[in-house]
């Protein structure tokens, strides 16, 4: 039988709050969580994993509406797939423009430290 965890859990594992997770459910970003008989959502490993992905994703500079539109085609099914490979692609292209950004950015701080140095001996 699949484990099953409250939002609390969640929120734990994740390092989301309770309500990041909500509004990531109410704007679609976390499909057809399961609720008990009382109301209360019942997350799977899947949803997790789902999840964790997301956090991935926020965290390296996806906009919550990307992240709307690549849940929106996921949930279509296999059919997407190429349209999801080629939104990821997008992002993986900013992502990589960033890295780059952040490598000559801490060249030039290494060059200061390094003319500090200099001036300091």
């Amino acid at each position: 039988m699949e484990n099953i965890f409250t939002i609390q859990q969640i929120s734990k594992m994740t390092g989301l709050t309770v309500h990041t997770l909500r509004y990531y459910e109410k704007v679609g970003l976390l499909n057809e969580v399961n609720r008990d008989k009382n109301g209360y959502r019942q997350f799977s490993e899947a949803d997790i994993s789902w999840i964790h992905f997301l956090i991935r994703l926020r965290v390296t500079g996806m906009s919550v509406t990307d992240m709307k539109r690549f849940s929106d085609l996921r949930s279509q099914g296999e059919s997407t797939i190429s349209a999801r490979r080629e939104l990821l692609e997008v992002h993986q292209h900013k992502v990589l423009e960033e890295i780059k950004a952040l490598k000559d950015n801490l060249s030039e701080i290494e060059k200061k430290i390094d003319y500090y140095k200099e001036m300091e001996e």
